[in-house]
């Protein structure tokens, strides 16, 4: 059977819609309509109903769904095993957001290849629904991600707390920020956190979410932006990035996301290449909060949101 036929299957099952499948595999409506016509033809079964408002599973594509993710599982555990490298032995998949590649994702693989030099990797960049159908379609075997979402087979854990600070490409107080500020968006809890606790920083006229890629941004303009600690902490130090006294942080989990039949020999080398790598992130975290609160008068660094939180407890 045509595996691109049920990939396609399974993107129309997820979005809901044969338009939305389109976008997502980058190809034509009338392409995904004549995959699914030859899946049903090939079934004896139509597996869609379609309508106006999208399309729906019929009972019979139900059924089939859970069919479609283990070949498309065992495809992609057949398609790494054969195409490992000689001298390599094992195949891992990973996947993560672009934020957490740098000083994260890379690191992570070069522990990786370090602790387990016959490991072949193979890495993949996405957003989070995309990540998150890899790791239930098998594509991706371990994931890093802010916002995970868990599904069968599947298995979350938190890695760390990511430090959002305020930074901006010139020695600016926070009152100087307004006119410039760049609003990245983090979340609704970060969103609702700065709504809060910085009203006057939420109408910039300008909202990337762009994650940490907007500190490129920011760096060659006269602007600022919430952005990872741990990605711009070597512009920090270059010169090239300053902290904003006195603005406050916002801590943003990161999780890791395992598939439950990944290898447990695997899996406990890839969990000690995340948790050594970690620590190195939050020695980088305690460096700029000890940075940001020596600019801010040796005040401890106020967390955004949790003013609001302690009133919500009154």
């Amino acid at each position: 059977m045509d595996i691109a036929l049920i990939r396609t299957f399974l993107e129309v099952a997820a979005s809901g819609s044969f338009v939305n499948a389109s976008e997502r595999l980058f190809v034509t409506q009338s392409a995904v309509s004549l995959r699914i016509a030859r899946l049903e033809s090939d079934l004896g079964k139509q597996l869609f109903t379609r309508s106006k408002a999208g399309a729906e599973l019929t009972p019979a594509g139900r059924e089939f769904e859970r069919y479609a993710l283990s070949l498309v599982k065992i495809w992609e555990e057949a398609r790494q095993q054969v195409g490992i490298p000689e001298g390599y032995t094992r195949s891992l998949s990973i996947g993560a957001q672009y934020s957490l590649w740098p000083r994260l994702g890379f690191g992570w693989i070069d522990r990786m290849q370090q602790d387990m030099p016959t490991l072949n990797i193979r890495a993949e960049l996405g957003m989070p629904d995309r990540i998150m159908r890899f790791l239930v379609e098998g594509l991706v075997q371990v994931g890093l991600m802010y916002s995970p979402q868990l599904r069968p087979g599947l298995s979350a854990s938190k890695l760390l707390d990511e430090e959002l600070v305020l930074a901006a490409s010139w020695e600016a107080r926070l009152d100087e920020i307004p006119g410039n500020y760049v609003f990245v968006d983090w979340g609704p809890e970060f969103v609702h956190a700065h709504a809060q606790e910085l009203p006057q920083l939420t109408n910039s006229g300008l909202t990337m979410s762009l994650g940490a890629m907007v500190a490129e941004y920011v760096i060659s303009r006269h602007a600022a932006a919430y952005l990872p600690a741990r990605y711009i902490k070597r512009y920090l130090d270059a010169g090239q990035l300053f902290l904003v006294p006195d603005a406050p942080m916002f801590p943003y989990p990161v999780w890791s996301i395992w598939r439950d039949d990944l290898d447990p020999e695997i899996r406990e080398g890839a969990e000690r290449g995340l948790v050594a790598i970690k620590s190195q992130i939050e020695a980088d975290h305690s460096a700029v909060k000890a940075e940001l609160s020596e600019i801010s008068g040796g005040q401890a660094v106020e967390v955004l949101g949790s003013a609001a939180l302690s009133g919500e407890l009154e």
